[in-house]
């Protein structure tokens, strides 16, 4: 019989964010990258979506380890959380290993949790894999491929990459050790599909470190620059171009605070001599003398951006002498947030700099001619795009066959398929492994499901209607209280309710008048009377809560 190997995505596919890969080969398991996902507009109150740990926990004596690209939060923010369910091994670079860390000091789980670092270029064994690191160009310093080896041969997982011929560390993608693999065999190649969709390559993180050096030369006002706060290169390059004109420069947020301390600590970041001071000593300083570096490149509610343009921010207000640049471009469907962030700043007489035409930022991901080299150097027999949305995995598969593949060779899989890999097929099984996602809501992991997100998104489109019943001796005391929240203004509406009060009374008589003792009985009848009502005269639907209060 022949050798078989299992690919389970678990995440990432059809969606951006939350990936999650897992390998099966030889009764062991591997597990690439543990990522979170934003929420949809219609997840009311959840802060973040994970993967389904669930074929996890139930085949946790197999899995060997837990494999890291890079330390983007869709690559390492639901580690927490999966940790907790299934403890194994952390294998990442030094960067991605710092990051991490301050992800299991906050939830308690650093002293129980084993993680270990790896040099790009090494190899380490687990079980029957040997998973070799592979050193990428992205957003974020200290990405990895790897190439997974394995009796039956290599599997190449790009993670996220682009590349780039002028990296701010000097560290170029080693394409060399792709074309190696490429003319020793590749079995398999699952890569980065995100920015599929654009011809030509990805520009140079370079690019945008000239413009900020033009944007500071000669500006007399306070420049404030948002930027993601993992990317460490434009971080440095902002702190590098203060430096050349003589600024100081101070960090506003939490995130962006921790990630400057962890990448300076491990030698990622070099702040040039008395560059970088503490927000409250800059203050004092004249205006063309400051740089902030803040968090909120998303518009998010509560960053540093935000609570200054909201007057929100203990320490700053910005005005008509500040300058911020926005050096990020918009993750689908924060557009509108940030919208509001710049409207705000604009208000407050601040000079937005945020135009798409002014190379402020640049991509992460390799576009469609730097795919056709990583195809080219690995030549892979089979083939599976990984990250992205329908419409970019199938962009992916179309360059694969213009690379010359076989159609019959490229699977496009969901999340929890099983991908079944001989030396010979491939091919998605017909049983898929448990998937999905699962909501985080504060503490709460997993206790938010469909039907309480449907009382969420009820309560926020149309509002709440309580309907209060006292009842003694089996008879209704007086007439039925109703309060609404997020419904109607109750002043304005004095004929609804005196309406809502009789038809509540008369649906709870008429269901006392059957003599029935099951309140459960009285309040669906009251509910569904109210509820038809409402519809009727108001084409809503608020959630209708009836409350029955015994009086002995």
């Amino acid at each position: 019989m022949a050798e078989k190997m299992k690919i389970i995505p678990l995440g990432g596919l059809n969606e951006v964010g939350k990936n999650m890969t897992v390998y099966e080969h030889g009764g062991e398991i591997i597990v690439v990258d543990c990522g979170m996902g934003f929420p949809d507009g219609d997840m009311y109150g959840i802060d973040l979506v994970i993967p389904d740990a669930t074929y996890l926990v139930k085949n946790r004596a197999r899995i060997r380890g837990l494999f890291i690209t890079h330390g983007h939060e869709d690559h390492i923010g639901a580690i927490p959380y999966i940790l907790r369910q299934v403890n194994m091994p952390v294998y990442c670079t030094r960067l991605t290993a710092g990051l991490i860390k301050l992800k299991l000091e906050e939830h308690g789980l650093l002293k129980q949790t084993k993680l270990i670092t790896v040099e790009a270029g090494e190899m380490i064994r687990v079980g029957k894999f040997y998973v070799e690191f592979i050193h990428v160009n992205h957003s974020i310093a200290d990405s990895v491929a790897f190439a997974i080896h394995t009796s039956m041969g290599v599997i190449v997982h790009t993670g996220d990459f682009k590349i780039d011929s002028t990296p701010i560390d000097g560290e170029v993608i080693d394409l060399g050790r792709f074309g190696e693999l490429g003319r020793e065999g590749v079995l398999a190649l699952l890569a980065d599909s995100t920015n599929v969709e654009r011809p030509g390559y990805t520009m140079s993180e370079r690019i945008v470190g000239k413009t900020f050096d033009r944007l500071f030369t000669g500006c007399k006002q306070r420049i404030i620059v948002t930027t993601f706060a993992s990317n460490v290169h434009r971080i440095q390059q902002v702190i590098d171009a203060a430096a050349a004109c003589g600024r100081k420069v101070a960090v506003s947020g939490r995130s962006m605070e921790n990630i400057m301390r962890v990448s300076t600590e491990l030698g990622y970041m070099k702040l040039p001599k008395n560059t970088v001071v503490d927000l409250n000593k800059i203050k004092s300083m004249p205006l063309d003398k400051q740089v902030l570096v803040t968090t909120g490149s998303q518009g998010e509610a509560m960053s540093a951006l935000y609570r200054m343009a909201f007057s929100q921010h203990r320490q700053i207000d910005v005005g008509p002498g500040d300058r911020v640049i926005i050096s990020a471009s918009a993750i689908p469907g924060n557009e509108k947030t940030i919208g509001r962030v710049i409207n705000e700043l604009f208000r407050k007489d601040v000079e937005v700099i945020y135009d798409k035409s002014d190379p402020l930022h640049v991509s992460g991901h390799a576009c469609q001619e730097e795919l056709k080299i990583i195809h080219a150097l690995t030549r892979p027999k089979f083939f599976v795009p990984l990250h992205g949305e329908q419409k970019m995995l199938r962009r992916h598969m179309k360059l694969a066959m213009e690379m010359g593949m076989d159609r019959k060779n490229i699977v496009l899989p969901d999340i929890g398929s099983v991908i079944e890999l001989t030396t010979k097929t491939i091919k998605i099984a017909d049983n898929p492994a448990p998937s999905g996602s699962v909501l985080v809501d504060g503490s709460g992991v997993g206790d938010v499901g469909a039907v309480v997100l449907r009382d969420r998104k009820i309560l926020a489109e149309d509002g709440m209607v309580v309907v209060i019943l006292n009842l003694q001796h089996g008879q209704i005391l007086g007439d039925p209280e109703i309060i609404t929240r997020g419904f109607i203004y109750v002043k304005e509406s004095e004929e609804l309710m005196r309406e809502l009060r009789e038809v509540a009374g008369s649906a709870a008589l008429a269901a006392i008048g059957k003599k029935s003792r099951d309140m459960n009985e009285l309040r669906g009848a009251v509910k569904s009377a109210v509820s038809g009502y409402l519809f009727k005269h108001t084409k809503r639907s608020p959630m209708v809560i009836p409350v029955v209060n015994r009086i002995s």
